[in-house]
């Protein structure tokens, strides 16, 4: 349970006046940031103001709004590579190590495909959790199917942790790829990449990280980690949509096949065949959102005004506050860990008898914002045996506060009051 303090500092919202969707609607409780995060100020008026003073196609012209266009993307790609602890041993951002894309599916389905074709055989295995969400799985199984790879789940134990005793059992000298999210958006749950990485690595397998639900919420960074492969979504982060990163180590990047071809991927072309250009415009083919990565560098310049370290204590203490405030309520479930401290910005869990989308419509009703379904993660779902095989999800950002929470905990009230009388 929080301390008075702690709860008093949850109470003040100092960051909600910068979320314009939010400043002028205060009846709108959002507790979706699982999903999609709310844009602050600084975003909106940057992708805009690419637009109204460079907008230009970037690396295709010698004229002074298109390499302004390219400088745009070129300092994105550095502030990013920072962010992410990308640097080299003299502290300089890898800008060649951060790939651009749609998004975070689409950073997995480029590793999938590109990483599984270069070194995937028949009989080698892909190790992935139970939990992943559908992007870090479906493309898993689509190229063990196409190589004759084996995919291999990690299990956690009761406790929601995976063990290193079930790393011992799974990653073995067969592993060539272990994919593993960093922290569940289901369970919300954070897991060890660092113990799965060293496994992994003693095996001799790759690792990729899915950061989608874990970059937004605490301070990254891959080299501590150890992985190998990263991606990750703008618009979890406060971002524009439609923009996602894949970073990886230079060398991995170097051996792995394009993954998409056409314009700006390629160094030159004839008839017969074509040479690639350098990591990291080889898998970046086409015109990129140049207004996105400049808009989801204001982000991040947002974002390290607050200061990672200062929104990670904040959504702790939010995230703490709701799984306790949830489980006080005798006719709800938590799915995951009870215990509030376990969980990075979300919590799921079902009210006793009644279905999860009758809850988010009912709670609509009020103005209050969660999301309910499968959270694109069904087997992890049916292998806990979860009713209707969905659940309610609340999740929280830094510009939520107590009230937010005390409101879902009233609206869940008036659900069980509809259903119970």
């Amino acid at each position: 349970m929080l301390r008075e303090s702690q709860l008093a500092e949850i109470a003040q919202n100092p960051y909600r006046q910068d979320f314009p969707l939010l400043a002028q609607h205060s009846e709108i409780c959002f507790l979706d940031s699982a999903a999609t995060a709310q844009r602050p100020e600084a975003v909106l008026a940057a992708e805009r103001s690419f637009y109204e003073n460079m907008n230009a196609n970037p690396l295709r012209g010698l004229y002074r709004l298109s390499v302004e266009a390219t400088e745009a993307i070129e300092d994105a790609r550095a502030h990013i590579a920072r962010f992410i602890g990308a640097v080299d041993e003299a502290g300089q951002a890898r800008s060649d190590e951060v790939v651009f894309t749609r998004n975070a599916s689409e950073s997995l389905n480029i590793v999938a495909s590109s990483l599984g074709q270069a070194v995937l055989e028949p009989g080698d295995e892909v190790v992935i959790s139970i939990m992943e969400h559908h992007s870090n799985l479906i493309p898993w199984q689509q190229v063990c199917a196409r190589t004759g790879a084996k995919l291999i789940y990690l299990r956690p134990n009761e406790d929601f942790r995976i063990t290193g005793e079930e790393l011992e059992a799974k990653i073995g000298p067969r592993a060539k790829i272990v994919s593993v999210t960093q922290v569940s958006n289901v369970l919300g749950v954070e897991n060890d990449i660092a113990a799965i990485a060293r496994r992994a690595h003693e095996m001799g397998a790759y690792v990729v990280v899915d950061g989608a639900q874990s970059t937004p919420h605490i301070k990254v960074d891959v080299r501590q980690m150890g992985c190998d492969l990263l991606a990750f979504s703008a618009h979890k982060l406060g971002g524009p949509m439609g923009i996602g990163v894949l970073w990886g180590k230079a060398d991995i990047l170097d051996m792995m096949p394009p993954f998409l071809t056409g314009g700006e991927m390629i160094d030159s072309v004839t008839e017969d065949g074509a040479v690639w250009a350098p990591v990291p415009q080889k898998f970046e083919a086409g015109t990129q959102d140049a207004a996105g990565a400049y808009a989801f560098d204001a982000d991040l310049t947002y974002l390290d005004g607050l200061g990672m370290e200062a929104v990670e204590r904040r959504e702790r203490l939010l995230a703490e506050y709701l799984c306790d405030s949830l489980a006080a309520l005798d006719f709800i479930d938590i799915i995951g860990p009870r215990e509030g401290a376990r969980h990075i910005g979300a919590v799921a869990f079902n009210v006793h008898g009644v279905h999860p989308h009758d809850v988010a419509s009912i709670l609509d009703a009020s103005n209050i914002c969660i999301r309910a379904g499968h959270h694109c993660a069904q087997p992890l779902l049916a292998w806990l045996d979860v009713e209707n095989g969905s659940t309610c999800r609340a999740s929280v950002a830094f510009y939520n506060d107590k009230s937010d929470v005390d409101r879902l905990v009233e609206g869940l009230k008036t659900v069980w009051t509809v259903f119970h009388g």
